[in-house]
């Protein structure tokens, strides 16, 4: 490890505001700096992907298409880097294997370099074709292995998982640590024996929820790590990244010094520390979210999660019920398997966790996403699940067991011809578009192209007036 600088990806325009302010910033608010951000050095910039293309036509009226496009025009010599939910893309369920290639296709020719794909049960077979496609049209690509803890994920399970993704055709792999439960021995550890069994580079992603983030990378570096995730200090720690500035002076002087200019970093961010305040302003900045929350560790609780937890709460008048559900949480994740909490698990367990608490038995109410992750549709849950929940559930429904992707019908074409006989829409970018958020697209292009005033879609509630999935996705 003689001197081998560590390298640094900067998520200030993706993961950093999706975390503290529900991926709001706009891209008017990005441009001002990214001339500057790409005279830094970093080994990638993070600005893409997760919530942020559903987010831009929902909330912000803007083209995810074309703020790729305008970041990729001003920094020429950075890598911009995407999250991709394997064969979830960017959605909340699974889509055909031609609309995956296709987005991965147009994602590159865009602006994209090094495409994260990462599958939220850990399921290799839903990483295949992202895989696959991003390999063909010269992407780099990234696995990842979702982090967690329970009885089968263990270092053994997220070693042998990174032998298969490295098999795969993996160019790094990243330890997706969302809800920040990688302690600093146990990255020490991981990162270690990783090294030791794959050849690929290993990069480490964490958030400072539970106040241990710093430490984590401090002691991944020590291991011999070879990237980790930043954010510039505006919007870094609490539910975001542990801050750039403060690990790249860390490290100075030392045999992993970044070799990136403090001074440098000091100007753009503040930039975005007047952009933070703008969002403060806005009140979509909630300071609440900059707090460390050591509960995490307990209930395994991502940022993201637990302010939809709040929100669904909220709605239906429970608010009072708080700590019941985040202790009711632990009990459906071992129930359905342990499943990884990261989107969508995060939000199908978190969801059932309230229906459990709030209609006062468990499982009385069970939504159609909780019975899909039990059906086997979104792919092979990391444990045993318990069989009496399931049967509740989903009665003698078939579980699938192949590849959730072999059951579906190419798509891409279905959605190109709706969107010809509505008459919207204008490039084959506006199809992916379509194909991931139909409803929410129509209103954009409709916005876009002129037709009327722009609306953004009010979040959806159910019957029992707790919302939907499809919300303010931000636990990744």
């Amino acid at each position: 490890m003689e001197n081998k600088p560590l390298l640094i990806t900067d998520t200030i325009l993706r993961d950093a505001h999706q975390s503290q302010a529900a991926t709001r910033m706009r891209i008017e608010d990005m441009i001002p700096a990214l001339e500057d951000l790409d005279k830094i050095g970093y080994w990638s910039v993070e600005c893409w992907g997760g919530a942020t293309f559903d987010s831009c036509m929902r909330f912000l009226n803007e083209d995810p298409w074309e703020r790729l496009r305008t970041i990729k025009k001003h920094m020429p010599n950075t890598k911009l880097q995407m999250l991709f939910r394997g064969q979830n893309i960017l959605g909340y369920k699974h889509y055909s294997d031609d609309v995956v290639d296709a987005f991965v296709k147009k994602s590159i020719e865009n602006g994209i370099d090094v495409i994260r794909i990462f599958d939220a049960l850990n399921d290799p077979r839903n990483l295949e074709q992202a895989v696959k496609s991003c390999k063909a049209y010269g992407g780099i690509c990234e696995t990842a292995i979702s982090y967690t803890q329970s009885p089968v994920h263990n270092e053994e399970y997220f070693v042998n998982l990174a032998k298969t993704l490295e098999n795969m055709g993996a160019d790094t792999i990243c330890i997706k640590d969302m809800a920040n439960l990688l302690l600093p021995y146990d990255a020490y550890s991981l990162v270690k024996k990783l090294k030791e069994s794959v050849k690929v580079p290993i990069h480490l992603h964490t958030h400072n929820t539970t106040g241990t983030g710093d430490m984590t990378y401090l002691m991944a570096a020590q291991a011999g790590v070879d990237i980790v995730d930043t954010a510039l200090s505006p919007l870094a720690n609490g539910t975001s990244n542990p801050a750039t500035e403060a690990l790249v002076a860390t490290l100075k002087g030392t045999e992993r010094d970044t070799g990136l200019d403090l001074s440098k970093l000091s100007d753009v961010a503040t930039h975005f520390r007047g952009v933070a305040n703008k969002l403060k302003e806005q009140g979509i900045l909630d300071p609440k979210v900059l707090s460390v929350d050591a509960k995490t560790l307990i209930y395994q609780v991502p940022g993201g999660m637990l302010s939809n937890t709040i929100s669904q709460l909220k709605q239906a008048g429970k608010e009072d019920k708080y700590y019941d559900v985040l202790a009711e949480v632990p009990r459906v994740r071992k129930d359905f398997g342990y499943p990884p909490l990261v989107t969508p698990t995060s939000q199908i367990v978190g969801t059932q966790a309230v229906m459990n608490v709030i209609s006062g038995e468990r499982y009385k109410m069970v939504p159609k996403e909780s019975k899909a992750l039990l059906r086997g549709e979104y792919g092979k849950l990391p444990a045993p699940v318990n069989e009496e929940v399931r049967k509740k559930a989903i009665g003698d429904d078939e579980v699938i067991t192949c590849r959730p992707a072999d059951l579906l019908e190419p798509e891409l074409q279905k959605y190109a011809k709706e969107m010809k006989d509505k008459g919207i829409g204008k490039s084959e970018e506006d199809v992916l578009s379509y194909a991931l958020f139909p409803a929410v697209a129509e209103k954009f292009f409709a916005y876009r192209d002129g037709e009327k005033k722009a609306e953004t879609t009010p979040a959806p509630t159910n019957t029992n007036g707790v919302r939907e999935l499809i919300v303010e996705d931000i636990s990744e």
